[in-house]
């Protein structure tokens, strides 16, 4: 994309030649926007202006349809909230301190449109770029996540993209050695034509070792740092992720950009030896809007001003013109502010490491972002216009006029299940409660060695400190359908799930990152689904008092006019004091007694039974109760510290029957259950009892020696409780009255579904 002849675009040549057309709707601005740059400037933009402009003020970068709503996010805060909170929103990452000096960092971002034209790019370098985040905190990262959303499993192009993006997430990750601890995976025919890629990665650090992106202290050097720019993931923010597919497919494939893992690997080692060291004042990773962003925003955070000879930086391709460099999303780049003092160590260390560095300019005190190319001024900016002050758009908001009829449509009518036992293994078999080791089982999960929980578990957990046992867990959820239905409650709804998984680890939910997936915010419909959804999540950690750190909008998630169902992808992170105290989420010995916690009432609407029984999508989504998953989470705590609860899982997607069939597969000892008593006492019939998916609850085995303790630890804490089974070496699920399915025939279902479409599954 050549945006300007050989001849650059001067500072002086702009305010000589007014009336020069530029090319601003091709770079996704908007004519009111480009009016409004010239209004800043007094003058029309140079052409290198103009592509920084662009991509800064692209929704991508500069969040400008979702600004008013975020806030909120900082306004609902209670002093529990900001206790831990060493750095939140606004940041590359937030950090919350674990204790024992140790503090966590953790984020989720999406590269959703990059990874539907080239899955094994653009999912790789997702994987890249979240994972630079964490170590411009000056943190060493130390797990990643993902959360994917697929089309329909059976479309022919289905395969295509999830061969490319697991082939992408687990060569980029395995090669940077780092462990892949969980995630979640779903198929809708609604991401057909738009998946939805969401990567996360946590990083470990002491406190004294955070770092934070500015750029202060006049004289510093600006020295840029890692692989070359290239021609690759221009316009990225601007084009590619701020823009709808159009209904003839999408045309933008030199908008992705290219990773190398290896030079990743080296730059993390080598910026953890720099900060080790004390060699870098300030840092802020390339990724999205590369040098244009980095520039921007290190200076409008530090002193404000900044000058760079672009010249000196460093590419793989000569003849890149001035735009393109400064537009260019090329992978494995950082951008380090450093003391003229201590430039001489900071060369020696990138020297030791090999990795290319040039020195770009420096801190001033002008005020101004000032960019020379071959002698001439192409930029004179105040940055803050550039990274901060963009544009704010109160979008149009319109309640749908297709939902009051979604709504109305429950599950009521449908016929209840007659064959109870069929309905269970259609469940287990279906592509979303099927066995994802197909794809987990490409993932390398226990590489560095401290890994104490992975899929198929509730969450992944990692130890951070192997003299305590302090170690930190991690889940995301998110539940589209749901939030179709009633996007508040749906918001919710995944929330609480991921908040109950970490406790169904042994863990204590602390912190949140948050990737909010919608259609265009062009759409006043889809404005109300993203505003009830941040309302409803600024809420609900309101009531749990756990702070969202940061996270990430992708808009325009739709081709043609049709948007995907709204898929907020809720991480929680949670801190546990030993992980040697961490709860599986299968039994694993015979002879234990099986409790369920919480109530079950008859919600069936939008449940997985609906979706795969009767292909049905209506009514309202389940009830929430933050303040009993609060204490649902405090008394797993109080079990795991206690040694009561041998095994947790959470229920959800499936209810009852899916968490009985995983918790049996986990270790394959088998279990006989009854559900009458639930029948009973919460006034709901065997399909409810099975298949319902009321929140609140969860599936816990207590070894038979404990049984009156952890009794007497609920009703202490007034939670509803039954026994509902003991754990046998039956090699079978036996639902008494009901049916008996074995081990073997769960897990051939189970596991069937994915190597019928993807071929054989690794290791099995």
């Amino acid at each position: 994309m050549t945006l300007s002849p050989s001849v650059p675009d001067t500072v002086s040549n702009a305010a000589a030649t007014p009336e020069k057309v530029q090319p601003f709707a091709a770079l996704g601005l908007k004519e009111d926007e480009y009016l409004k740059i010239r209004e800043i400037l007094g003058r029309r933009p140079t052409s290198g202006e103009l592509a920084m402009y662009s991509v800064m003020w692209s929704e991508h970068c500069s969040y400008k349809s979702s600004k008013n709503y975020l806030r909120q996010f900082g306004q609902k805060v209670s002093p529990k909230m900001k206790k831990n909170l060493m750095v939140g929103m606004g940041e590359n990452a937030g950090v919350v301190d674990v204790g024992e000096g140790w503090a966590v960092t953790f984020k989720i971002e999406s590269h959703n449109h990059p990874s539907f034209i080239e899955p094994f790019q653009g999912a790789a370098t997702g994987v890249g770029g979240i994972v630079r985040d964490i170590i411009s905190m000056g943190a060493r990262p130390v797990a990643v996540m993902d959360a994917l959303r697929f089309g329909h499993i059976d479309d022919p192009d289905t395969a295509r993209i999830v061969h490319g993006v697991v082939s992408g997430i687990s060569f980029y990750a395995n090669c940077l050695g780092l462990p892949n601890i969980g995630g979640e995976t779903y198929f809708d025919s609604v991401y057909q034509a738009n998946p939805l890629v969401n990567a996360l990665a946590v990083g470990v650090l002491r406190h004294e070792d955070l770092h934070l992106a500015n750029a202060r202290g006049v004289g510093n050097k600006v020295v840029l740092f890692g692989a070359r720019t290239g021609g690759d993931g221009i316009g990225g923010a601007s084009i590619l992720a701020s823009d709808s597919f159009s209904a003839g497919g999408p045309t933008k494939r030199p908008a992705v950009q290219v990773g190398d893992p290896f030079a990743e690997k080296v730059l993390i080692e080598c910026c953890l030896e720099l900060f080790q060291l004390g060699l870098v004042e300030g840092i802020q990773d390339l990724g999205a809007a590369g040098i244009s962003c980095a520039t921007s925003e290190l200076a409008s955070n530090g002193d404000g001003g900044m000058f760079i000879d672009l010249e000196q930086v460093l590419l793989r391709d000569p003849t890149l013109t001035a735009e393109e460099i400064l537009m260019s999303e090329s992978q494995e780049r950082m951008m380090a502010i450093v003391t003229p003092e201590k430039l001489e160590g900071f060369l020696a260390v990138v020297a030791k490491w090999d990795v290319e560095t040039s020195v770009l300019g420096e801190v001033t005190d002008t005020g101004r972002l000032i960019i020379n190319w071959r002698g001439e001024e192409i930029v004179n900016v105040e940055p803050r216009t550039v990274a901060v002050d963009g544009p704010v758009y109160d979008r149009p908001v319109a309640y749908p006029s297709w939902i009051d009829a979604l709504q109305a449509d429950t599950t009521a009518s449908l016929p209840r299940s007659t064959d109870l036992r069929a309905d269970m293994l259609a469940l287990l078999g279906s592509a979303n409660l099927s066995d994802k080791s197909w794809i987990t089982n490409q993932y390398d999960k226990y590489v560095l060695g401290n890994t104490a929980l992975s899929f198929p578990d509730d969450g992944g957990m990692v130890r951070i400190d192997e003299e305590s046992g302090l170690g930190f867990a991690v889940a995301t959820d998110a539940n589209g359908r749901y939030c179709q239905l009633d996007p508040y409650r749906g918001a919710q709804l995944a929330l609480a799930e991921a908040f109950r998984n970490v406790a169904a680890t042994g863990a204590t939910p602390v912190a949140v990152s948050d990737c909010l997936n919608f259609g265009s915010p062009e759409n006043p419909e889809v404005m109300w689904q993203f505003s009830r959804t941040v309302e409803a999540l600024s809420d609900g950690c309101l009531e749990l008092e756990i702070p969202v750190t940061g996270g990430n909008v992708s808009f325009y998630n739709q081709t043609g006019d049709q948007p995907i169902h709204p898929t907020p992808v809720i991480a929680v992170l949670g801190t546990i004091d030993d992980v040697g105290r961490r709860i599986p989420s299968g039994w694993q010995d015979e002879g234990n007694n099986i409790y369920l916690l919480g109530i079950t009432r008859d919600e069936l609407d939008g449940s997985a039974w609906a979706g795969t029984v009767h292909d049905h999508l209506g009514g309202m989504p389940p009830s929430v109760d933050l303040g009993g998953e609060l204490k649902l989470a405090a008394l797993i705590g109080a079990g795991g510290e206690q040694s009561l609860v041998a095994s947790a899982h959470d229920l959800a997607d499936g209810g009852l029957s899916q968490a009985l069939a995983e918790a049996v597969m986990r270790f394959g000892v088998g279990a006989r259950v009854w559900i009458t008593e639930i029948m009973a006492r919460d006034g709901v019939d065997a399909t409810a009892a099975l298949f319902s998916e009321s929140t609140g609850r969860m599936l816990v085995s207590v070894p038979r020696e404990d049984d009156v303790r952890f009794q007497g630890l609920c009703e202490g804490r007034n939670y509803p409780f039954l026994r509902i089974g003991v754990t046998e070496n039956s090699g079978e699920l036996e639902v008494q009255d009901e049916f008996t399915i074995s081990v073997g025939e769960l897990r051939g279902v189970h596991r069937a579904t994915m190597a019928e479409r993807f071929g054989a599954v690794i290791g099995q």
